[in-house]
């Protein structure tokens, strides 16, 4: 099977950024707790019946062990093919491991960018905390481009230490520049095959701010702490924690604040991601562009060939 050496499109598109045009709010989805793994369980917001994909987007996993499940949870040994996956850590720690060899753990504050690829059989298991508090992050998984649905499977991960902070309206707003750009501060470097901007926010009370976008991106807001209101037209809406924030496309920004008489600061992201157009065919954590070849990633991994030759008798 043929392999593909393209090297992704840049993160910050050449084009002018405004915000003389807010996007509106196309719907908001309230995050469903499902079991994902061994005994663990997330909040789901992509990847419902209500919000099967946004591409790039194929789905958004909000995980915390204080949601329940066993003591033990996580996500052992299992395959992907076909997509990215984002993991950032919010608290606590994960230890990771792969059929390569690689392996290491992210700590609170950490991402991982993992390209799938060909094919990749990896384990991502949460840390003990001694102090017993909850392991809590987020995981995105992301579509690739069809000519690069079989490159080679790749890591690259970015330190808490790294990530450029930036702030606005008189330091109501901060912001981890995590990939992409805001408010004139761009994130260090590329780090997966489909552009993707995602930023981490922190906003106080009062505050607010207008973010541009990249022209014709798909887009979302989901809250992690607190509530936010989002201008949509010429009204606001209030949207709370666990709440997914989806972006009509029309527009060259989004327009977020955080009442004054708010009891607490929020916090959010805010994602974006270049639309891919190409079919979906999804069977787990295979993801292709027909069902022939969804199909065939099945029987590669379950015969060890293709791309999975090191998951045979892996563990």
């Amino acid at each position: 099977m043929m392999t593909s050496t393209f090297q992704g499109l840049p993160v910050i598109p050449d084009e002018p950024y405004t915000t003389t045009s807010p996007r509106k709010i196309g719907q908001v989805i309230n995050a469903i707790e499902v079991e994902e793994g061994a005994g663990m369980r997330v909040r789901r917001s992509i990847g419902l019946s209500r919000l099967r994909n946004l591409t790039p987007f194929l789905m958004l996993d909000h995980f915390s062990s204080a949601f329940g499940g066993s003591a033990d949870a996580g996500a052992p040994d299992h395959p992907h093919r076909g997509q990215e996956t984002i993991t950032y850590i919010l608290q606590g720690g994960v230890d990771h491991e792969d059929f390569a060899g690689n392996r290491g753990t992210l700590d609170a504050g950490d991402l991982q960018f993992m390209t799938a690829g060909r094919g990749i059989m990896h384990s991502e298991m949460p840390r003990e905390d001694q102090a017993g508090k909850p392991n809590v992050g987020m995981q995105l998984w992301v579509d690739l481009p069809k000519e690069l649905k079989y490159c080679e499977p790749r890591y690259r991960d970015l330190k808490a230490a790294e990530i450029p902070v930036a702030s606005a309206d008189e330091g109501r707003v901060k912001v981890k520049v995590i990939s992409g750009q805001a408010f004139g501060v761009q994130s260090p470097r590329d780090l997966s095959y489909t552009p993707v901007w995602y930023l981490d926010f922190e906003v106080q009370p009062g505050g607010s701010f207008q973010l541009p976008l990249p022209r014709g991106w798909n887009a979302f807001c989901y809250v992690l702490e607190g509530a936010v209101v989002i201008a949509d037209g010429d009204a606001g809406r209030a949207c709370p924690r666990f709440s997914n924030t989806v972006f009509e496309k029309d527009g060259d920004s989004v327009s977020v604040a955080v009442a004054a008489d708010a009891e607490e600061e929020a916090r959010f992201i805010i994602v974006a991601g270049l639309p891919l157009d190409q079919p979906v065919v999804q069977y787990g954590p295979f993801v292709a562009t027909s069902r022939e070849e969804v199909m065939q990633a099945v029987v590669d991994f379950q015969t060890g060939q293709n791309g999975f030759e090191r998951a045979v008798n892996w563990r």
